[in-house]
């Protein structure tokens, strides 16, 4: 059977539905893991943190060797590590001290989950075809189709066979990057950008431009998963809906919204100005933060998240292609290095709302009169998402920054071949 190029654009489409369920599939159990393990907000928070930690180690040291290694071995390898650790997750805490065997399964498949992340996107941008920005778009919209995926299925499951038998739902998920991984094994994949030929990595990182970029992925990543891993739980134990509803309302709408937006414009990209687009979804970004924290509707609270995951749509796949466009030879060492910055802020994010929120229980700033009527752990949760909208706020400031560099560096190159041709005149 032959393959195309085709073919592995689908291997792509499918590694970040594995990654989807890295990613998700563990919060939608947080409630389920602090009943069933006493775990406490603080516990839960680390777990995120280890994941995403571990996803920006694996980027760091990925950086150096992938493109030595080679494509095909890093996925393959990436895909096992996802299948083992989510089998991991479902038997590990029956096994030995449950957080001890959460945390293993957590670092077992992050490892996995930061070598997808790293490799794919140059994977995607070094197939031969034009419209890079949409592409990259309609990838990272894979994502947020495989988060809704994780969620429904998931859902129906813990639905129809009880929370008792949530250890099975791991393992079941692990079959996709099992599969996938095979798949990669057999697809043929693009030589990375050769070693003359590349943006040195040390150029990069001394350019005003790229390092906002930098800053930028951070504040897209925190700014999608604070709300994306505590959706979930807010819902539940913050607008007192069910489990059931929590997940489909909250998480589920919230990946269907990110979902449509990064689907538009992956079909549409070309009509659409990135620089603009970004700059619009970062201020929705924050108004749909304020949103969710301060209205006492649980209605229109749920309305937020989702409004939220259009916002956050287009912030990191458009941050890539934004880069792309400026770097055109940055290779997988620019990927990895805007992936570990992604990643950092996807660990800071939930992390810090985690934080805030516990912290803000035992605090006086619960006596706050819009938080009036809400129980400590509710009051807690809105303050904690309440203080995630520093990261649209910072994205919103740096795309300004950028768009007026951006604009300098271009009239310095046009004035730069204007006195060339004078000068050949």
């Amino acid at each position: 059977m032959s393959h195309t190029y085709r073919s592995t654009i689908y291997a792509c489409y499918r590694g970040y539905i594995v990654q989807a369920a890295v990613v998700n599939l563990a919060p939608l159990l947080f409630v389920i893991f602090q009943q069933q393990f006493d775990l406490s907000l603080s516990m839960i928070g680390n777990l995120i943190f280890l994941n995403f930690g571990t996803q920006l180690a694996v980027d760091a040291i990925a950086v150096r060797f992938v493109d030595k290694i080679g494509y095909r071995t890093c996925m393959v390898s990436a895909h096992f590590l996802c299948a083992a650790g989510l089998v991991a997750l479902g038997l590990l805490p029956g096994l030995m001290e449950p957080y001890a065997g959460l945390c293993t399964a957590v670092f077992l498949y992050a490892v996995g989950g930061g070598l997808i992340e790293v490799v794919i996107s140059p994977i995607v941008d070094l197939v031969p075809g034009d419209n890079k920005a949409s592409a990259m778009s309609l990838l990272h919209s894979f994502y947020c189709w495989g988060q809704v995926l994780v969620v429904l299925l998931s859902t129906v499951f813990l639905s129809v066979f009880g929370h008792g038998m949530w250890v099975i739902l791991p393992v079941l998920w692990a079959i996709l990057p099992v599969y996938n991984g095979i798949r990669f094994m057999q697809v043929p994949l693009p030589a990375p950008v050769e070693t003359h030929e590349k943006i040195p990595v040390r150029k990069l990182l001394v350019s005003k431009i790229f390092m906002i970029a930098m800053l930028t992925m951070l504040c897209a990543g925190a700014a999608e998963q604070a709300m994306s891993q505590w959706s979930s739980l807010f819902a539940e134990r913050a607008l007192g809906v069910s489990k059931v509803m929590g997940d489909l309302l909250g998480p589920c709408l919230f990946a269907v919204f990110m979902g449509i937006g990064r689907t538009i414009y992956g079909l549409r990209g070309k009509q659409i100005n990135l620089t603009s687009a970004l700059l619009a979804c970062s201020i929705l970004c924050a108004g749909s933060y304020l949103i969710v924290s301060l209205t006492r509707l649980p209605l229109l609270s749920l309305m937020g998240c989702a409004v939220c995951g259009f916002a956050v749509s287009l912030l990191w796949p458009g941050m890539l292609s934004y880069s792309a466009k400026c770097y055109p030879k940055g290779g997988t060492a620019m990927f990895g290095i805007l992936a570990i910055c992604g990643d950092l802020g996807c660990s800071v994010g939930p992390w810090m709302t985690g934080l805030v929120s516990e912290n803000a229980q035992s605090s006086g700033i619960l006596n706050w009169d819009i938080l009036s009527g809400f129980s400590p752990e509710q009051a807690g949760l809105k303050i904690g998402l309440l203080s995630a909208i520093i990261f649209p706020a910072v994205m919103t400031i740096g795309i300004l920054i950028m768009k007026r560099l951006r604009r300098t560096e271009r009239g310095r190159t046009a004035a730069a071949d204007t006195a060339s041709e004078s000068g050949t005149k």
